[in-house]
């Protein structure tokens, strides 16, 4: 396991040391009045970690406590990932971002596209162009999750078996067969949605490398970044370490424990997600979030180069614009205006307008279980927040970790 530890002191990266520590009392009330039933909070600045802490259970009903090497959940952290093995293909020459989807998954060449009518009676068209690669990694593709709700694809992919995963014994070659027969919200290109878009990528890691997903991230990514935790599941052997996952109670928004939203699995699952389903340790995703924040290269291994890097968190689009304005909305806890969306992350183009503390050009994205990281490249500073309460549109635990980091610079 790799071993997380403060590296310096908070005033020597430019962090006042007191004003630093507000950040440990704050998340404890959320585990004292029972909101929360632990946390990981991870802060470092020129690649030093200035504030590691933990507080709370990763086992309410036992009492185990959050330790440095808990397994959580990332979910969504999981598509930043497959957006960086997608990338290393391409910097191979493997595919152009302006390739049609079918090249790879011939059934998307038939796709059609939801025009008037219900989920029991669609009118559909036909593609005016290909869904593109650059449209799975950029969520514009027209794609949806049947968790939305908010529309009759959703209903769609609901009747399919498509909710928060994908049906039984269902491969993701399988998957993308039924995703390809259902029809997208909207023309490819002319809309954000977030979606299964990244599962689709996942596939076309898997037709382009010859290589199951996950065995693609480990043998690609995972080993030679050392993120010897982080897969799709848990051998037993490591079980005890596996927070439990938990929901907010209707009522009182204390934590409940959720096992029936819990996939995850004691051994290799058939279908292995390029949009959600792998777990991770901090250590581990710190190491990823290390890669990312020096360009693509980290101890001497590279994955990608510095520019694929810094043309993946830019903002992509069209018209520059925001999420707010150009996507769907989002089960998050927070808007998105002054907020793009690049190449697999979100990136901040007007924090005043997002009215969050943060740098123009932070990179970042979270999970549906409370789990966020960002990249900031203007203060090279990154942060880690994990735990295990679903959804993450519970609490602005996001925003006010944000609050409490740049509250406590003073250089």
């Amino acid at each position: 396991m790799i071993e997380l530890k403060v590296d310096v002191e908070p005033g020597e990266v430019g962090f006042d040391t007191a004003r630093l520590a507000r950040i440990g009392p704050h998340f404890a009330r959320y585990v004292d009045d029972g909101r929360l039933p632990g946390w990981l909070i991870l802060v470092s600045r020129a690649g030093k970690i200035a504030y590691l802490g933990k507080y709370g259970c990763r086992d309410l009903e036992t009492g185990a406590p959050v330790e440095w090497d808990t397994l959580f959940r990332i979910y969504s952290m999981t598509k930043p990932i497959t957006a960086v093995a997608a990338m290393m293909l391409y910097e191979e020459g493997a595919f152009e971002l302006k390739d049609p989807v079918s090249r790879f998954i011939p059934a998307f060449a038939g796709t059609r596209v939801y025009r008037s009518g219900s989920a029991l009676k669609p009118v559909t068209e036909p593609l005016r162009e290909p869904i593109k690669i650059w449209h799975l990694i950029t969520h514009t593709a027209g794609l949806t999750y049947g968790f939305h709700q908010a529309h009759p694809v959703d209903a769609l992919y609901r009747a399919a078996g498509f909710e928060y995963g994908p049906p039984a014994g269902m491969d993701l070659a399988a998957c993308c067969e039924v995703w390809a027969s259902l029809p997208l919200l909207f023309q490819p290109g002319m809309e954000w949605n977030y979606s299964v878009a990244s599962d689709v990528l996942g596939r076309v890691i898997e037709v382009i490398s010859g290589q199951p997903l996950d065995r693609f991230f480990a043998e690609r990514i995972f080993q030679p970044l050392g993120m010897r935790d982080t897969r799709s599941w848990v051998p037993e052997e490591d079980a005890d370490r596996l927070a439990v996952l938990y929901g907010p109670h209707p009522e009182t928004l204390r934590a409940v424990r959720c096992d029936a939203m819990d996939r995850i699995t004691r051994q290799r699952p058939v279908c292995c997600l390029g949009g959600d389903g792998l777990v991770s340790t901090a250590a581990d995703y710190y190491r990823f979030t290390q890669m990312l924040r020096r360009g693509g290269e980290l101890d001497g291994v590279r994955l990608l180069g510095s520019r694929t890097l810094r043309y993946m968190t830019r903002n992509h689009l069209p018209g520059g614009v925001d999420l707010e304005t150009f996507g769907r909305p989002l089960f998050a806890e927070t808007t998105f205006d002054g907020v793009g969306y690049g190449l697999g992350f979100s990136v901040v183009l007007d924090p005043v307008a997002n009215k969050v503390l943060t740098s123009p050009g932070e990179f970042a994205w979270g999970g549906v279980a409370s789990t966020a990281f960002w990249v900031d490249p203007v203060e090279d500073i990154t942060a880690l927040l994990f735990t295990q309460l679903f959804p993450s549109s519970t609490h602005p635990l996001r925003p006010q970790l944000r609050q409490l980091v740049y509250q406590a610079l003073v250089d």
